[in-house]
């Protein structure tokens, strides 16, 4: 994805940006809904500490609110277009477990990735409402073989 020049302005205005990440692993039924096996959540918000001139990215499990950052992963980067390359890259992410995934079964994966307009400051989320410069999210599917889940 490409950040939008409002979202670009905003982040090098001080005015820091929450992503998430949604993964969840799907048993296909052909008779009910398909039921979820696992499921994982990744939240990352980037900020611009002007005093270091440096770009901050926080990492966690769970949503990153603003009495606190909680438990996260916190690293530090020199740009902009570092830090957004960092936010890009996802690996080593654990969703499920060998054991969760019978051998019998058709799995799929499902993954979100969204720009969270939750945690944006109230002044923006009134603002941002409709407008597609404050839309980012990706989704995708992918049916899970044998070969992918080792």
């Amino acid at each position: 994805f490409e950040l939008s020049p409002v979202v670009d302005d905003a982040l090098r205005k001080g005015i820091p940006i929450h992503f998430v990440a949604e993964a969840e692993v799907l048993r296909e039924r052909w008779y009910w809904y398909d039921r979820e096996v696992a499921s994982a959540q990744r939240h990352m918000r980037v900020a611009y500490q002007p005093l270091t001139r440096r770009w901050r990215l926080n990492t966690s499990a769970e949503p990153i609110v603003s009495s606190g950052l909680g438990v996260s992963l916190a690293q530090n980067y020199d740009s902009l277009e570092e830090v957004i390359s960092a936010v890009q890259r996802i690996a080593r992410w654990k969703i499920a477990s060998a054991s969760d995934i019978d051998g019998d079964g058709r799995y799929m994966l499902r993954f979100r990735y969204r720009l969270d307009a939750s945690q944006l400051p109230r002044t923006l989320q009134i603002g941002s409402v409709g407008h597609s410069d404050w839309v980012i999210s990706v989704e995708r599917r992918i049916e899970l073989t044998p070969e992918l889940g080792r």
